[in-house]
């Protein structure tokens, strides 16, 4: 037996993003020690994505709103398929969280009474966006970074977690990991295990995700005894660059819409007015303006059309594409320089303004961004407990997107960064308190740890065999063609068939050269959670015989009020990445008559 690299934690904490530096903040507070790992830098974690703004209903624009209605629009916008608790905690406790990073250092952008400003987004009733500017994620990220720092909290950086480990009687127990920059591998013992992973968008071709999002913390959860829910729900962010190459699927803020950006076809119509409803068609309007004045009348002027939930935006978006009236590069056009001043955009939109300069070259204060929909963001994840952020497997809890349950089918514009502070702080509490209940773990389990060194140093041993980049680009665009926006049975099933062969692949990928900087090997460790999570989306697309959310199935257009009823909850028959899958349907909680009447009201 090797003897490696230890390190040992009350509570460790595996992604540090807004949900998991929230959750070592709380278990910091505890007086717990508390040690974060993060595959890539202090900062760059997927958060600084979500920059439009996080949503807490504090009713500082429009004083009648409040948690109830914000419970409601999220219930809404998730299709019902939420966790009931976990939207009515949300609601309930994020203007606190909110209030809360302002006493830490958050500078928000402010009403002329000084208070925290709130925009618009889609799917929601009421401005309720606490932002600065439209880089919102980048501020929650330093201040929560700068107050971990304070604190003394240890922080590894450049570390991939291979496995959770468990401890001889099945609980988890902490992790086997390598230093990127080494190659060399490192153990992490700990009482309790908080998962902080972010998504896995990067098992398609256009995605907003960085090179990080691989789904490990899904993957890793699966093989530990957790179970995945709801992982045939991805959203597709109606608006990501499609043009230049080198930059397709990179973000464009929902705030560029929120602050009154237009969707325009080829034909530079304004056609989100075409999926409004039934009652009208723009084609009956005369000009654009009498198409806002019947809008502002039917709506009292609160929500353009292009702030519908996400997954209508992007549905309306391929629509248009498909029926020929996209831009050349396969998108549509977003104008905000026809609808607000130079001076607007570059004090509200600053971040905007120089990607499009200098990454595309378009002003976006005179010309139109080029945009469609880009793989962003997954609504399944682990099943956790909402009170405590527990998971199935004894010892492990996990929060922020790599957890599922909060967000149904579908997640609205800005609740995610709301998600990452309020259940971050929760999974930190959840921890800690089962650290201090006597139940924890005390030892690992060297043999799983060995199993798992052997399996990632297998690529190395092969003199011949596949390259991983032609396996990472084969699997982005067979999961883009036949598990995208639109899906299929037949291509479901050839997914399927695909998958299986995938599996294969990976088993006989060849890698050369060191451990030191391999960024080859990185991939090969990666690509097992790739396919664990595509297995599981495929599986749960599948099997969900009608349109939800962000599932959207071509031969069965319409939602099923049975499919309202349960998740599809998958574990492993094995623990191994190539284990095969157990799939059942796991009834949602039931809610109570009080929140029931609340989803039955019109405003």
């Amino acid at each position: 037996m090797t003897d490696y690299e230890h390190h040992e934690y009350d509570v460790l904490i595996i992604g540090a993003g807004g949900a998991g530096l929230r959750a070592a903040i709380e278990a910091g507070q505890r007086g717990l020690s508390v040690g974060i790992v993060t595959k890539s830098l202090l900062g760059k974690a997927h958060t600084v994505m979500a920059e439009g703004g996080m949503a807490a209903a504090m009713g500082n624009v429009y004083p009648e709103d409040n948690w109830k209605v914000h419970f409601r629009d999220t219930m809404r916008g998730g299709k019902y398929l939420n966790n009931y608790r976990m939207a009515e905690l949300h609601a309930k406790e994020s203007p606190e969280r909110v209030w809360e990073l302002e006493q830490w250092g958050a500078l928000f952008d402010r009403t002329k009474d000084g208070k925290i400003l709130q925009r618009d987004f889609g799917g929601h009733r009421y401005p309720r966006l606490a932002h600065v500017g439209d880089r919102t994620g980048l501020e929650l990220i330093r201040t929560l970074q700068q107050k971990v720092v304070s604190m003394g909290t240890d922080v590894y950086m450049e570390c991939k977690v291979l496995k959770l480990v468990h401890d001889p009687n099945g609980r988890v127990a902490g992790c086997v990991a390598y230093w990127r920059p080494t190659g060399e591998f490192v153990t992490f013992s700990a009482k309790s295990v908080i998962l902080a992973t972010g998504g896995a968008g990067k098992s398609w071709k256009f995605t907003s995700n960085s090179w990080e999002g691989t789904g490990d913390g899904h993957a890793m959860a699966l093989w530990a005894g957790a179970q995945l829910i709801d992982m045939e729900c991805i959203q597709f962010h109606p608006t990501g660059m499609v043009w230049p190459l080198s930059v397709r699927g990179l973000l464009v803020t929902e705030s560029v819409r929120g602050d009154g950006g237009v969707l325009r076809n080829s034909e530079g119509n304004r056609f989100m007015f075409n999926y409004v409803a039934d009652m009208f068609r723009a084609e009956t309007a005369e000009t654009e303006e009498e198409a806002d004045k019947w809008y502002d009348d039917h709506t009292a002027g609160r929500r353009p059309p292009e702030l519908l939930p996400r997954d209508e935006v992007a549905r309306a978006i391929n629509a248009e594409v498909k029926a020929g009236r996209g831009t050349p590069h396969g998108g549509v056009y977003l104008d905000i320089a026809s609808r607000r001043s130079p001076e607007f955009i570059r004090r509200r939109l600053p971040s905007m303004y120089h990607q499009f300069m200098e990454l595309a070259g378009v002003d976006i204060t005179t010309d139109s961004m080029e945009i469609g929909p880009t793989c962003h963001y997954i609504m399944g994840g682990v099943k956790v407990d909402a009170e405590t952020a527990a998971t199935l497997a004894p010892g492990l809890f996990a929060a922020g997107e790599v957890a599922g349950g909060m967000h149904g089918a579908n997640r609205l514009g800005g609740n995610s960064l709301s998600d990452l502070i309020v259940f971050g702080k929760r999974a930190g509490m959840g921890a800690a308190d089962y650290v201090e209940s006597g139940q924890a773990a005390t030892t690992l389990d060297m043999g799983e740890v060995e199993e798992a060194v052997k399996e990632a140093l297998a690529p190395f041993e092969r003199t011949s065999g596949e390259n991983p980049y032609d396996i990472q680009r084969d699997l982005q665009e067979m999961m883009q063609t036949n598990v995208g926006i639109i899906r299929t049975e037949s291509e479901l099933e050839f997914a399927a068939t695909e998958l299986d062969t995938f599996i294969e692949r990976v088993k006989n990928i060849a890698v050369k050269g060191g451990r030191a900087y391999n960024p080859g090997w990185n991939l090969a460790t990666d690509l097992p959670a790739m396919l664990t999570v595509c297995r599981s989306v495929t599986r749960g697309a599948t099997l969900r015989k009608e349109s939800r959310g962000g599932h959207t199935r071509e031969d069965y257009p319409a939602a099923d009020p049975a499919f309202a009823k349960f998740n599809f909850a998958h574990s492993t028959n094995g623990g191994n990445w190539d284990s095969p899958f157990d799939t059942v349907e796991s009834p949602l909680l039931e809610m109570p008559d009080d929140l029931k009447a609340l989803l039955e009201e019109d405003h």
